[in-house]
């Protein structure tokens, strides 16, 4: 779904975790990832146990130069995706971790 659609949604009312992930992933598949880190942000605020929004979080975030902030949200990913038995989740984001952290 493209993001028009679901910032309609947005405003209509319906915000939640699943949306915002949404158009976060909308807005990087569109090519615009600053419009994504928002939403992002907002869907580990509203649900601090959704992986998936940790690691395009993270990734988006590593993507767009922050990388201190991209290592943060793959630390609570990881523990988010462990506290869920999220096993797959939680060894991609320890990779992209470890990436970021030999970058230092």
């Amino acid at each position: 779904m493209d993001s028009t659609k679901l910032e309609a949604m947005l405003s209509a009312g319906k915000d939640s975790a699943l949306l915002r992930y949404g158009l976060g992933q909308a807005y990087v598949q569109e090519g615009k990832p600053q419009e994504a880190l928002a939403h992002l942000a907002r869907a580990v605020d509203l649900d601090a146990g959704y992986s998936a929004a940790w690691k395009l979080y993270g990734k988006t975030l590593a993507e767009t130069g922050h990388t201190e902030e991209a290592m943060q949200a793959y630390q609570a990913g990881i523990g988010a995706a462990e506290r869920k038995g999220d096993i797959q989740a939680a060894k991609e984001m320890r990779v992209f971790l470890r990436r970021l952290e030999k970058t230092m």
